[in-house]
């Protein structure tokens, strides 16, 4: 056999490896308003940028007649690529080979770039598309699925890990995707969960759609699951392209620095005015944080969960940050056990890879009532707080207008080892608020006072200025400044210029016990 008839065996497994499940197949893929495993890659990826690994690895079943049906590939494609120039690795699961389903083989190819992934120090994209184990493998394909988890485990604060769900997603296949940083998924095509709805309906006879189920609308607004819904898979790549750019390639580095035109010193008199004084009204603080970051763009993460807590990316004079603020305008602003767990999880992933953390707070205190004591709010509450405590990466607070009792301390404190603590002229700081307060302080006055309510008002005002004033906790040094609503983003670049070379540490151990 001459050289000629060499390449073109190659040629001939390229081609085989390329068509996946056959025409036929993509076709169907298409149909359901999918893009194959191979298009998927290439868009999520630059523009020539990708290099396939392991193209020709095939499953080693002989049995329930599957030696006769061989894939190149074997229905995962892995490699390596670049997205804005910066190295990744890959894996994309081909529903038109075996449904995508798991092999021991499969699990190999997944493993490898995930290895060589921890080695290099680039971030691991898996667009998972795939029914589960595969059947005829039997413990072989579980033991694949468990060699991917403890990678993930291991991996976890080390690179970052970025799932798309983009089909099927069962069984124990769910898991991998949630121990990884992101999770997006695509509304109408991607679903996640334990046991399907034909199971349900057998063991507990509830009836259940898929979509109600483990659709993207239910993993991001009721589960907590999912952090990112997007219309279809090209919203979906071009998601975590946007992503990317905000993180470091590993927990070694600074996230990239994009140069803008914003100017550093820049103040906007709107804030003077977007913070009611009424302590009552409601306000939307995702309008104060737009205001402030560069080019007013925020990028939010888990925006349909726990909506009370806001988070997510944005950047101050070029440089990446993590945002997090109470949210006003929903259930008041307080903590519940969603927002807890939400807020807690953000906040390690910004420490994990040098993110600093903003925090813009306007907080009554926890939402009470007895299915928050019930579901565990004391446990949950305490991640927040464990949270930010644990974190060394540089954290500035900016008091916007309540911060009270124990929420006052979860919230960023300068008790936490929160670097720099802001607040504007009307923030009230206190272990509650004056209505309350005063009704405990003078209950007996107020049952005897000949006007009760005149009487309750100037407590009330008494007591704001005596104990809820910034300037009370700004003479103890637990408020470095009292400013201005219009320098917010002028202090928080300057602080964060000064924080730049922060080095702290927590003591030795092999981890902390956070109250899980």
């Amino acid at each position: 056999m001459d050289i000629s008839e060499k390449l073109k065996e190659l040629q001939e497994l390229h081609r085989r490896a390329e068509e996946g499940g056959g025409p036929e197949r993509c076709k169907r893929q298409h149909d359901a308003s999918k893009l194959t495993a191979r298009e998927r890659v290439h868009f999520l990826v630059d523009e020539g940028s990708f290099e396939e690994l392991d193209k020709f690895v095939e499953h080693r079943c002989v049995d329930l007649g599957m030696a006769n049906q061989r894939v190149p590939g074997d229905g995962v494609v892995t490699g390596y690529g670049r997205i804005d120039g910066r190295l990744v690795y890959v894996f994309a699961q081909d529903f038109t080979v075996f449904g995508g389903s798991l092999s021991e083989a499969y699990a190999e190819k997944i493993c490898k770039i995930m290895d060589l992934a921890m080695k290099v120090g680039a971030p691991i994209i898996g667009l998972n598309d795939s029914g589960g184990a595969r059947i005829q493998e039997g413990v072989v394909s579980l033991a694949g699925y468990a060699d991917i988890f403890l990678r993930n485990t291991l991996a976890s604060g080390v690179v970052p890990q970025i799932s798309a769900i983009m089909g099927p997603c069962a069984g124990g296949a769910v898991y991998s995707p949630a121990i990884t940083d992101f999770i997006l998924m695509v509304k109408d095509t991607s679903y996640m969960f334990v046991t399907g709805p034909d199971v349900i309906r057998t063991v507990t006879h509830e009836e259940v759609t898929m979509n109600e189920l483990g659709g993207a609308v239910t993993h991001n607004s009721t589960s907590g699951v999912a952090h990112f819904a997007v219309a279809d898979d090209r919203e979906c790549l071009a998601t975590i392209r946007e992503l990317l750019s905000f993180l470091p390639s590993n927990n070694m580095e600074d996230p990239p620095v994009r140069p803008t035109a914003d100017p550093p010193d820049r103040e906007d008199e709107k804030l003077n005015t977007i913070v009611p004084m009424d302590p009552n009204q409601p306000y939307d603080m995702k309008e104060v944080i737009k205001v402030v970051v560069d080019k007013h763009h925020f990028f939010e993460v888990h925006k349909h969960f726990a909506r009370n807590i806001v988070v997510g990316f944005g950047r101050l004079d070029g440089h990446t940050v993590g945002i997090v603020a109470n949210q006003p305008a929903v259930l008041a602003g307080t903590l519940d056990i969603a927002a807890s767990v939400k807020g807690a999880r953000f906040v390690r992933f910004c420490d994990a890879f040098n993110i600093p953390i903003i925090t813009f707070e306007d907080v009554p205190g926890f939402l009470p009532g007895t299915a928050q004591e019930f579901g565990g709010i004391i446990k949950h509450g305490a991640k927040l707080l464990y949270a930010y405590a644990e974190a060394t990466v540089p954290k500035i607070t900016v008091i916007t207008r309540k911060s009270y009792g124990g929420a006052y301390c979860v919230m960023a404190s300068k008790h936490i080892r929160t670097d720099l603590n802001f607040a504007y002229p009307a923030a009230e700081i206190a272990v509650m608020g004056p209505e309350g307060a005063v009704n405990i302080l003078y209950r007996n006055e107020l049952k005897s006072a000949p006007d009760a309510e005149k009487f309750r008002a100037q407590k009330v005002e008494e007591f704001r200025a005596k104990f809820a004033s910034p300037y009370i906790a700004a003479q103890r040094g637990y408020i470095d400044e009292v400013i201005e609503p219009r320098m917010t983003r002028k202090k928080l670049i300057a602080g964060l210029r000064m924080l730049d070379n922060k080095r702290d540490s927590n003591p030795a151990r092999k981890h902390g016990n956070i109250p899980l």
